[in-house]
């Protein structure tokens, strides 16, 4: 069982599977360069159809994670209305991610909803590999260090870290736990562009995973 690379690198066998822990990415980051700002926030994350108003008038998806796994985000604030903006919808686009393994949902409209064509693809293609090994995440991840700007273009710049080591993957039929191994590389290091839409939503453009980065 192989994953692909970003946000949960499964081992090479099924004996082995981490929730994100090699490098990848969901298209290029262009942002080296250093990121001014911070937040970080809540803990409720997943899912769909429904949707709720937000002060950009777009209607953002209500997501919603299951009781067996939760995403706690700390610091997840900035006092700057559109920088709490781009962290808003920087943590929404992980959540929609996550609910979509637990539902099983490549299709995702939440995971449509955050992310850029150039990016759908990619995530789409993750979430099946969960969907076909018939596998879940339970446990816990800890989202921190949010750091974000915007660049002379426009653009949104998030890095964040998600510590992994407290999650596990879960087979759906055999309910055979495999838990991240603790080390380093369990803990990952998010790079995100994010580009706003007439509709007023910071959509996830470019996504790079450092293993490691944040240890």
């Amino acid at each position: 069982m192989t994953r692909p690379a970003w946000l949960m690198t499964a081992a090479l066998s099924a004996s082995m599977a981490v929730l994100i822990t090699a490098c990848g990415s969901e298209g290029s980051d262009s942002s080296s360069d250093p990121v001014k700002g911070a937040g970080a926030g809540d803990g409720k994350t997943s899912a769909r159809p429904s949707t709720v108003a937000s002060p950009g008038g777009a209607k953002r998806p209500e997501i919603k994670l299951s009781k067996e796994f939760q995403a706690d985000f700390e610091s997840w604030t900035n006092g700057d209305a559109e920088l709490q903006a781009i962290l808003n919808d920087g943590r929404e686009e992980l959540r929609s991610k996550y609910a979509a393994i637990i539902e099983a949902d490549p299709e995702s409209h939440a995971v449509v909803f955050y992310n850029s064509d150039a990016t759908q693809a990619t995530a789409r293609k993750w979430i099946k590999q969960f969907t076909d090994d018939g596998d879940s995440i339970v446990g816990k991840v800890r989202v921190f260090d949010p750091q974000v700007h915007i660049s002379d273009t426009g653009s949104g710049v998030l890095f964040y870290c998600v510590d992994e080591r407290q999650a596990s993957t879960k087979n759906r039929k055999t309910k055979k736990i495999v838990k991240t191994p603790d080390k380093p590389e369990s803990l990952v290091q998010y790079r995100l562009r994010l580009d706003k839409s007439p509709q007023g939503v910071w959509k996830t453009t470019s996504l790079t995973t450092v293993p490691g980065a944040c240890s």
